[in-house]
């Protein structure tokens, strides 16, 4: 498998943030962890599926992904490419206009919410395109096209910092309160801002926290309460639930992706 990052122009940079070129030639089956990004993905060879949920789903060429609660397992044919573009937290509502939580755990095709004419014409050009800057060049021309006049949700920007800060070992009301808004108003803007709700979202950074850091075979008990956990049942139901794998398996055979790994 080969990976290659590329970093967005300048104008596209407050939105996303990397895009990511993965090329499989004999074919591969890798399992990806949750993340706080959404992810818009453009197929432009070969074949792909993932496996979600025991149930096997193929990849049309252009889907956009919400935020998940479990892994997924890709399975990429021979000889295919994926172009991702991964979003910074809140950046996808520049692009799309729908409350971004209906996308929550699901892989949606891009003609859902674009006009299907358009899909089809980059589906052409990145068929034809010679190597992966020429991929690039026409990714972000796309987005540029499908970029509004935005004006990003600066409280919602603070939550997400503060939410960061903690990683994730926060209280939901004391959050709102601290910014001064009510606790189904910070709900439903946050919601429809960062494509799931703060409770989920703080619960991810959270646990990403913890595969994070904990790498190096840790004290499972301490990692539980250092992450604010006071019930070890909660963090491993949690903790499989994110992985797919208890922790003491996850830490002793990791077998995974975070996307984080793909900006290292």
């Amino acid at each position: 498998m080969n990976i290659n990052t590329y970093i967005p122009v300048e104008s596209l940079r407050p939105y996303i943030l990397t895009y990511i070129i993965v090329e499989s030639e004999d074919g591969l089956a890798n399992r990806v962890l949750p993340d706080t990004s959404l992810v818009l993905a453009f197929r432009f060879k070969g074949r792909l599926s993932y496996t979600y949920d025991g149930a096997k789903n193929e990849v049309p060429f252009a889907t956009l992904s919400g935020i998940r609660k479990s892994p997924r397992l890709y399975n990429y044919s021979i000889n295919t490419g994926n172009i991702l573009v991964l979003f910074k937290e809140a950046g996808a509502a520049a692009f799309f206009k729908i409350p971004l939580h209906q996308l929550y755990d699901d892989c949606v095709p891009l003609d859902n919410f674009l006009n299907h004419q358009k899909i089809s014409m980059i589906e052409e050009q990145l068929a034809e395109a010679k190597d992966n800057a020429q991929r690039i060049d026409l990714v972000e021309r796309f987005l540029l096209s499908e970029l509004s006049d935005y004006k990003p949700d600066n409280l919602i920007l603070s939550a997400l910092q503060m939410i960061h800060s903690v990683k994730g070992n926060i209280r939901i009301k004391e959050l709102a309160d601290s910014l001064y808004i009510s606790h189904d108003a910070f709900e439903k803007r946050f919601r429809r801002v960062a494509g799931t709700s703060p409770k989920q979202f703080s619960s991810l950074i959270r646990l990403k926290s913890i595969t994070d850091g904990g790498r190096q075979k840790p004290n499972l008990i301490e990692l539980a309460f250092d992450t604010g956990y006071f019930d070890q049942a909660h963090f491993n139901k949690d903790f499989k639930l994110f992985t797919g794998q208890t922790p003491t398996d996850f830490f002793k055979f990791p077998s995974f992706l975070q996307i984080t790994d793909f900006l290292q």
